[in-house]
């Protein structure tokens, strides 16, 4: 039976074997004018282990929109992943993951440092289709844990080896217990 690939943007990346946050390049295409766009993966949590709120994740969305645009050159989305770890950011331009790393890195430290009592762009009931649903505290408390993630460990996505799971540790064990007899 042939395998269909549901989701063709990350047919040949294992979210088991990435250490968030991150910051990936995810495609780059060139345009039949020889244009070049660059879509990158703007990771925040652990894949299958943590998500971002709704609230948070569209205030992210909201402030990111606002400071990215002085910011990111050639800004084109950035847009919440249906999984709520993160973020797709899509630009005009080669851009590599270094250069947007240290751009994110300006832009989230303004998010995490966005003043309580300073409106969030764009979150009237005239500006933005669920206007209900936005949370500053978690926005500010969701872009300092990427600053700091980043600043701690770096901004690549892999790591060495998968973590193993609970599940993984008892077909070890048993694996062991058949090899020595038990």
């Amino acid at each position: 039976m042939e395998q269909k690939n549901h989701e063709a943007f990350c047919s040949d990346f294992d979210y088991s074997k990435v250490c968030a946050p991150y910051v990936r390049l995810a495609m780059r295409k060139e345009g039949p004018s020889g244009d070049i766009v660059t879509k990158f993966d703007i990771l925040f949590t652990q894949p299958n282990e943590e998500f971002i709120p709704m609230a948070g994740i569209h205030t992210l969305e909201h402030l990111t929109a606002e400071i990215g645009q002085n910011i990111l050159s050639g800004l084109i989305d950035f847009s919440p992943m249906g999984c709520r770890t993160g973020f797709n950011l899509t630009l005009f331009g080669d851009k590599t993951e270094e250069e947007i790393a240290k751009k994110m890195l300006i832009i989230f430290q303004t998010i995490a440092e966005w003043p309580v009592d300073k409106p969030v762009p764009g979150t009237g009931m005239h500006e933005c289709a669920n206007y209900r649903e936005h949370d500053l505290y978690a926005a500010r408390s969701w872009a300092s844990r990427w600053v700091n993630g980043i600043k701690t460990k770096g901004w690549q996505c892999r790591r060495s080896e998968p973590e193993k799971t609970p599940n993984d540790e008892s077909k070890n064990s048993n694996l062991e217990n058949k090899t020595n007899g038990g």
